[in-house]
């Protein structure tokens, strides 16, 4: 049976370096496709990743378990990802990498797209770039929300607590996001 969060946590903190590669290793990967769709480069993603998980693991004393601990790690990463953007707004983009964040057994051998249409494998791939195009569009908080909540999947309550922000500003934020992505949409299309 995988352990807990919480007992990873208290195992980390008694110095079991086994409980704090397993955290590690147990989200690296899907806030690795957060932050990439949010700073839009895969190597200033990785950078602001790794800066995560040494903010985590010299705080780990102050996690206070008042919301999960998958959360408290979310909205460290984003903090750091919104820090990145307004202060390197600036930077050109890269083209996002399609195969982060997705599991291993799907990505390089082709074996998931068999006996699809190569057509309509295009068509999805320009449609997801052009989608993609659209979000990098947003400002950072929009896109923070966007991404934490379309892509993510994390519930309004999560947001909240990853952005240390009410859900009045979740939903409004998410509200006008989704409308600015719309207009931006249907004048790509």
């Amino acid at each position: 049976m995988e352990p807990t969060d919480g007992e990873l946590v208290d195992r980390a903190r008694l110095g079991d370096r086994g409980a704090v590669e397993h955290l590690l290793e147990r989200y690296q990967r899907r806030l690795l496709g957060v932050l990439v769709g949010m700073v839009r480069n895969p190597e200033d993603a990785r950078e602001i990743l790794q800066e995560t998980f040494i903010r985590v693991f010299r705080n780990l004393e102050n996690f206070k378990g008042d919301s999960s601990f998958y959360t408290w790690v979310y909205r460290i990463a984003m903090n750091l990802a919104i820090d990145y953007q307004r202060r390197d707004s600036k930077r050109p983009s890269v083209e996002f990498d399609e195969g982060v964040g997705r599991d291993e057994d799907s990505v390089g051998d082709g074996s998931a797209h068999l006996g699809v249409n190569p057509f309509e494998r295009i068509r999805s791939r320009e449609l997801g770039q052009k989608i993609f195009e659209a979000i990098e569009s947003l400002t950072p908080d929009h896109r923070a929300v966007i991404i934490l909540r379309e892509i993510d999947g994390l519930s309004y309550e999560e947001i909240s607590e990853v952005l240390q922000c009410s859900m009045g500003t979740v939903m409004s934020r998410l509200h006008y996001a989704r409308k600015k992505l719309q207009t931006r949409l249907h004048e790509m299309l």
